[in-house]
């Protein structure tokens, strides 16, 4: 349940004290990114050949 003002507002991810907020998680909307694990590696190259020379 979203309590604090500013999330209500403009959500936390504009709110400007976003990168300090204690309570972002608590009172807010504040959702921290997932990586994704759909790829399966953690490597953005993977399965591609090393083309360093």
């Amino acid at each position: 349940m979203t309590l604090c003002p500013v999330a209500i507002a403009i959500t936390c991810r504009k709110c400007p004290v976003v990168s300090f907020c204690p309570a972002k998680e608590i009172i807010g909307d504040y959702k921290p990114d997932e990586p994704d694990q759909a790829a399966g590696s953690n490597s953005p190259a993977a399965g591609k050949p090393d083309d360093t020379k």
